[in-house]
Order: structure tokens, then sequence, then C-alpha cells
């Protein structure tokens, strides 16, 4: 009895997997093309989004030299939550939020808004929310963005159903390993978050996208698209990018600290995850369909405390480079967690259109130096890892993927030893938050956006999207089209 319900459950796998074959065996160059433009398209879109945020930003900051923070902030932070989120309700109310609820409840089958309409309007709109002065960050719009290029490829390529379900998760890694510069990172999130899936054939795929998106973005940073590359110098050539250059001393020591910091974590990461989705409960309950009004009373607040508090503060892009840079003592790191801690709920739960992984980040970094100047009080002993271990770690534990984040808090430093601590911080947090919840803050986002119509209720069947799919592409070839991963 077991194993005839084993052979059923496998078949529609193999069947996927025969399908995607079979396509890459008929038209190879063409499924090829689509890759590489899906990495080009994930690159720009990630490119373009981290450009005009610091374009906007620029003029934020510019702004308060001459005006006081509390007419500047305030008052952008309203008007850039009116426009985004006029933009957001009048042209795709799909690109609201994070963007990587979207995608996976389009991977889980839901009837979810995908193409470039959507993937235009999140990147402008999300432009102007963070540069307007909502603590998000831009990896959230570059999985959705990503993804839906990649939508948008298969169309073109008429492509079976499952091909179309694994590029588009293919897409959304890419958009991580444009905006991190982490090609492994972007992979894993691909199979460990979206697909959970490590059949060969849907690795191959996705790890050529990613490393392609990678590639790309290294192209454009040279071509001056990206303000942090320093413009273009046609002599420098691709480089070994580090964003923070940490000295690192591992020592045997350092597995119990990174144990007990793993822990603090956890629990504060899993306090956070309830806080955002209580936040966001909340703010459906209270505003309803009111996205417009929601986003421009949430900057106008997020603009008003941030007005409040020290100059440090009024440019939250650079709070991550004080943790990181270790340059914060512990009342600093603290306030620092404090206010993205309750700054990013706030803004998670307004609509806007910004990611979470960065303000994660930070946020665990900033515990893990809060914690690694303790150890040093009080023992003596300075463990140079905790900064980024917190940081990944935080990650983790709200994500539920221990290795992917893991990879991205590498990819700050590229240096393999900080591998090993990274790697048992990570997992001791994703272990003690799980024994909480063993879902995600994004797959119990996925929950209230079901229930409050923000993502359509209905659930469609392999053989009713596979003949949705196949209808719109007249003259297809007869793959097979059942979508299970």
């Amino acid at each position: 009895m077991n194993q005839g319900t084993n052979s059923k459950a496998k078949q529609p796998n193999l069947v996927s997997s025969k399908s995607i074959r079979k396509l890459l065996k008929r038209r190879w160059f063409i499924v090829t093309i689509a890759l590489i433009l899906t990495g080009f398209g994930a690159a720009i879109t990630g490119v373009l989004f981290k450009f005009g945020v610091h374009i906007v930003d620029d003029w934020r900051l510019e702004l308060l030299k001459d005006i006081p923070a509390w007419i500047v902030l305030p008052g952008l932070g309203g008007i850039g939550g009116l426009v985004s989120g006029y933009l957001i309700a009048r042209l795709a109310p799909a690109a609201g939020g994070s963007g990587v609820t979207h995608i996976m409840a389009f991977l889980r089958h839901r009837s979810v808004p995908m193409g470039l309409r959507v993937g235009l309007v999140k990147l402008l709109a999300g432009i102007i929310a963070i540069g307007s002065g909502f603590p998000l960050g831009p990896e959230g719009p570059s999985v959705q963005m990503g993804g839906s290029v990649a939508w948008q490829m298969a169309r073109w390529l008429k492509a079976p159903i499952a091909f179309r379900r694994v590029i588009v998760a293919a897409g959304g890694g890419a958009g991580i390993a444009a905006i991190f510069s982490a090609p492994i990172g972007g992979f894993i999130y691909a199979i460990e978050e979206l697909l959970n899936s490590a059949r060969p054939v849907v690795l191959l795929l996705v790890v050529v996208t990613t490393f392609w998106a990678d590639t790309w973005a290294d192209v454009l940073q040279e071509l001056g698209l990206d303000p942090s590359a320093g413009g273009f110098d046609s002599n420098l050539g691709f480089q070994l990018q580090r964003e923070y250059t940490p000295l690192v001393r591992f020592l045997p020591i350092d597995l119990g600290y990174l144990i007990g910091l793993g822990i603090i974590v956890g629990l504060l990461a899993e306090l956070y995850c309830r806080y955002v989705l209580t936040m966001q409960r909340k703010g459906n309950i209270w505003f309803n369909n009111r996205l417009i009004l929601r986003m421009a009373l949430s900057g106008t607040i997020l603009g008003g405390m941030y007005a409040s508090l020290p100059k440090t503060f009024h440019h939250v892009g650079d709070l991550q480079n004080v943790i990181a840079e270790g340059s914060a003592d512990i009342s600093m790191a603290l306030g620092i967690f404090v206010v993205l801690f309750i700054s990013t709920g706030l803004a998670a739960a307004s609509g806007a259109p910004g990611g979470l992984f960065y303000p994660m980040l930070t946020l665990g970094g900033a515990i893990g130096l809060a914690c690694g100047t303790w150890v040093e009080a009080l023992t003596g002993h300075v463990p140079s890892t905790y900064i980024f271990a917190g940081m990944g770690a935080f990650v983790a534990a709200c994500s539920r993927t221990p290795i992917t984040a893991m990879f991205l808090a590498f990819a700050l430093t590229k240096d393999l030893l900080i591998l090993k601590p990274l790697l048992v911080a990570c997992i001791t947090s994703f272990l003690v938050a799980r024994l909480f919840n063993e879902e995600s803050i994004y797959e119990r986002q996925i929950n209230i956006e079901l229930s409050s119509g923000t993502i359509n209720n209905k659930q469609l069947d392999s053989n009713e999207e596979g003949n949705n799919f196949l209808n719109e592409q007249p003259g297809l070839p007869n793959f097979p089209s059942n979508n299970k991963l």
C-alpha cells in the first residue's frame, strides 16, 4: 500500500522533469537565451532599483542640509507613501508588499498577477517609497521583479507550465544574486525557499540563471550604472567585491559563544516575526483596502519618528555600515536594534514595496555587536565573528532558510573563514525559532494576505492552470502540462 502511494507521489515529479528535459532537447538554444535574458532582466532591475533609491536618498539628504529634519522627513515620507501607494493601487495592486510572498504564492499554485507591468510598477513605487524614508530593503522587490521578468520570458518561449515555475523561481533567486552580489546565495534561496526541489535539471536551470544575473550586474556596475561601483573604468575588470573586510579570528572557544548568540538571536527573531505579523493584521483591520491612505500615514509617522532621533538615524541606509564596521557602542547598537525593530514592522505593515532582508541583517548585526561587546567585557575574549554571525542568524530564524542566510552574510565579506561561525549561528537560531513556529515569516504573511484578499484565495490545480496557459499560446508543442515541482 505504501509503495503504491509513494510511486503515485513521485509520478508528477517524473512527468515534470521529463517535460523540462524534452523542452531542453527540442529548443535548447531558445531556453539558453531565455535564461540569459532572465538573468539580465533581474540584474538590470536590481541595479536600477539601487541606483534610483540612491538618487532619491541623496536628494533627501541634500534637503536636510537646508531645511529642518522635522519638516523634511515627515513631509517626504508622507508624499513618498502617497505617490507610491497611488501607483500600486491604480496600476498594479500585486506590486505592494515585499514581493517575496507573491512569488511564493505563485509557486504554490495561487492565482497571482505576474508580468512586466507588475515588475515595472514595483521598480518605480519601490524607489519612491524606500528613497523617501521607508526603512526597507531592495531584495524583496528584486525577487518579485526577477520572477516577473522570468514569467514573461517563459510566455515568450511558449514553455510548459513546469518550466515556467522553475524559471520564475530562478528569476527570484537571480534578483537576490544581483542585489547582494551573491550568486550562490541566490541559487540556494531559489532551491531552499522557493522551489524546495533538488532535481538535477532544476538545479542546472537555477544555477545558470543566478550566475548570469550576477555577471550581468557586474557588467552594469562596470558601466557605471551602480553608484557604489565608482563609475566606468575599462581597465579595472571584474573584481571580488567585499563590502566589509573584518579581521576574522575563529577559535574553538567561539563555538560555545556562537551557540549562545544563536539562541538569543533566534528568540528575538521570532519575536520580531510576530510583531511584524501583528502589525500587518492590525493594518488590514484599520485600513482595509485603503492602501494610499495607509502608506501616506505610515510614511509621515516614520518620518516624524526618525526626525526626533539623532542625525545618525536620518540616513537609514548607513545604519548597516555603522554596525558592520563595529563603530557603535552597546547603547548605540541596542538603539539601532530598537528603532529598526519598531519602524520596519510599521513599514512592512503599511504595504510598502520593500524587503525585510536588509533590515534583518542590520538587526542581527546589532545584537551580535552588543553581545560581542558584553562577552569582551565579561571574559576578555573578543569574538570577532559575532556581528556577521548575528546578521546571518537573524535572517535564518525569520526566513527559516539557514543555508541561504549563511551565504548572504558571507557575501558581505567574501571571507571563507567566516563560513563556519556563520553556519553554527544560523543553524542554532533556525532550530530555536522552529521550536515556536515551523513556518517562516513569509509563509505566515501569505496566510494573512490570503485571508485579507491581497492574494487570490483560488488555488489552481495543474490541469486547470496548464490548460489555461496552453490555450493562451497557440501552436505550442504538445508538452506535458503538469506543474508540480
